[in-house]
């Protein structure tokens, strides 16, 4: 019997990893995405060792993605009542020295190109401007209608086409996410003389702000500043250009201490955006559809866990796959949502818990207040003597 045919949707930095480890098992897979070319949008992206574990069994594909690697974590106060440095963590060297595997930092637009050229030399197509506007199920199989009139059957379908995501709202109607009250401004700069050398991603915490520091290469470092604001789209576009020159020469955050203050006067670009999530994770399946990554459970950037949990979801799924249906032939219908279903049962309960230390690190990061920023200076503190802490405080 031939190998079943998926379609996964959405070329981002899952769809094709998903591919790749779904080719190795035996089955044909295609992925479909909405855009032209692959997007220039957003900052950096850090792989944490649960992520990288996954990526590391698709031979060749880590040295190919490449990245930064980091040595320690650093967490300082610009809070003038309690300023200095909170604590270091050398978890990143210590995962480094257990697993084989650095944890590493890239431009996310690289990490995102890098990774569809290599699934195309791997032999999964990828193919752009395909816009999915319908889904539509058989008792053997998965219709998927196109908007340029393109029409392609599939065993089953993937959606890994993120917070947006078309495949969810065939699914399951119009369901928007959730904001989460916090927004992102961030940017990419030259990396200030303070941080040259250092290896280290950092937290700065402020007054009702915080902001995270995240060295992309040896010479150029991402940032995003975190406060509570009223909402803000989630679509990673750069301010318009007056408005940015504003922001780098006259936001507080211009004098903040630590390289921050240089980071915001020297971006070469800098967007804004909301942070959204689904706090209360539920189905992600219908039929022999199923969602993956920010597509079933967008989580806020506060852990750095999005893409990694995307690919914790990629690796249970071929765990079962390969235990329900170890020839990679059509499965039934039934096969399918036993698999679909194992999986929200495993996944619906990591990433309920994570959705919540998300947040939770979000409202640490933007308490408000001397006394309350002082407490979370004294419990950042508290965490940095202990790795366990610093393990539990990434979500790894």
């Amino acid at each position: 019997m031939p190998s079943a045919r998926v379609g996964i949707i959405g070329a981002g930095i899952a769809g094709p990893v998903l591919a790749m480890l779904l080719k190795q098992k035996g089955y044909e897979c295609v992925v479909y995405e909405r855009l032209e070319e692959p997007s220039d949008q957003g900052l950096g992206i850090a792989l944490q060792a649960n992520g990288i574990a996954v990526l590391a069994k698709i031979p060749g594909l880590l040295d190919a993605i490449g990245g930064h690697s980091i040595d320690a974590f650093y967490f300082y106060s610009a809070l003038p009542e309690d300023a200095g440095l909170l604590g270091t963590s050398e978890y990143p060297r210590h995962m480094r020295e257990t697993t084989g595997h650095p944890l590493v930092t890239l431009r996310r637009p690289l990490m995102q190109a890098r990774i569809i050229d290599f699934a195309q030399e791997f032999g999964v197509p990828v193919v752009f401007g395909h816009n999915m506007e319908t889904l539509e199920q058989h008792d053997d199989g998965v219709t998927v209608a196109f908007a340029n009139g393109v029409k392609e059957t599939f065993s089953f379908v993937v959606g890994c086409d993120g917070l947006h995501s078309r495949t969810r709202a065939c699914l399951f109607g119009d369901m928007p996410a959730d904001y989460t009250g916090v927004t992102h401004c961030g940017g990419m700069s030259p990396t200030p003389e303070f941080w040259k050398g250092k290896r280290a991603p950092a937290d700065i915490y402020g007054d009702g702000v915080y902001m995270i520091v995240l060295p992309l290469d040896d010479d150029i470092t991402a940032w995003a500043i975190s406060q509570r604001e009223a909402e803000a789209k989630e679509d990673w576009r750069a301010i318009d250009e007056a408005a940015a020159e504003d922001f780098k020469k006259n936001s507080p955050f211009a004098d903040w201490p630590y390289g921050a203050g240089e980071l915001v006067k020297n971006s070469l670009k800098i967007i804004k955006y909301g942070i959204y999530d689904r706090p209360e994770p539920r189905s992600w399946h219908q039929g022999r559809v199923l969602l993956a990554g920010d597509a079933a459970h967008p989580i806020s950037p506060h852990l750095g866990q999005g893409a990694n949990q995307a690919y914790e979801d990629f690796d249970l799924l071929l765990e079962l796959l390969e235990e329900r249906n170890p020839s990679a032939e059509p499965p039934s219908t039934q096969t399918l949502d036993a698999i679909f279903t194992d999986l929200e049962h495993a996944r619906i309960p990591r990433m309920s818990d994570l959705l919540q230390k998300a947040r939770a690190q979000g409202e640490i990061g933007t308490v408000a207040g001397v006394e309350a920023c002082m407490e979370r200076n004294a419990m950042i503190r508290d965490m940095c003597s202990d790795p366990e802490k610093v393990k539990a405080r990434f979500g790894a």
